[in-house]
């Protein structure tokens, strides 16, 4: 399942292709070293809170995240979809790093 061409689609459109990319790959980043909740990503990032929510929506919607808890005590971490993919993870972020 590694280098899927279905899910390296995917993981291009969810940090490439459509606004907001950019956080949405330093949160799955800052996830990756450590899991966090919503407001560690927010102020570790220096973003808002309702974005970080926005973006972690997003990502959860896509399958990139999974989280344990509920409500206020939720701690987020990257999904066995994005473990599996994590080559193709790896190299948009490259790309990405490339063209700023």
């Amino acid at each position: 399942m590694a280098n899927d061409p279905d899910a390296k689609r995917l993981l291009w459109f969810v940090f490439a292709g459509s606004r907001g990319g950019l956080n949405r790959l330093r949160i799955i980043s800052k996830i990756r070293d450590k899991p966090h909740n919503t407001n560690q990503l927010a102020k570790e990032l220096g973003l808002d809170y309702k974005a970080i929510q926005h973006h972690i929506r997003v990502l959860e919607k896509n399958n990139m995240l999974s989280k344990v808890g509920e409500r206020y005590n939720v701690t987020y971490f990257i999904s066995t979809f994005l473990t599996v993919n994590i080559e193709s993870f790896e190299e948009i972020r490259r790309e990405l790093d490339k063209s700023k």
